[in-house]
């Protein structure tokens, strides 16, 4: 059984972006008032693509959700490979 990582959740008043991994894939999910995307991925820059070119995210939260994405891969790096600059 593959169950679906949750990579990160952001939100903020513009909308909610949740990044999921599972299997090697990943899945973006943004959403906000009157509104939803759902879509899957083989990287997380192609999610990181695609919610760029989603025309109702608003720059806040493209941002919002990069920088989340950017310290959650400091924080995996980190576990995986400690001590490590």
């Amino acid at each position: 059984m593959n169950v679906p990582r949750h990579f990160s959740d952001t939100r903020l008043d513009a909308g909610r972006v949740r990044i999921l991994t599972a299997a090697g894939r990943v899945r973006l999910e943004a959403e906000g008032p009157g509104w939803q995307h759902r879509s899957l991925h083989d990287t997380l820059e192609e999610a990181a693509l695609e919610l760029a070119l989603l025309p109702r995210v608003t720059g806040d939260l493209y941002a919002a959700t990069l920088n989340d994405i950017e310290r959650q891969v400091r924080v995996d790096a980190a576990y995986r490979y400690p001590g490590a600059a």
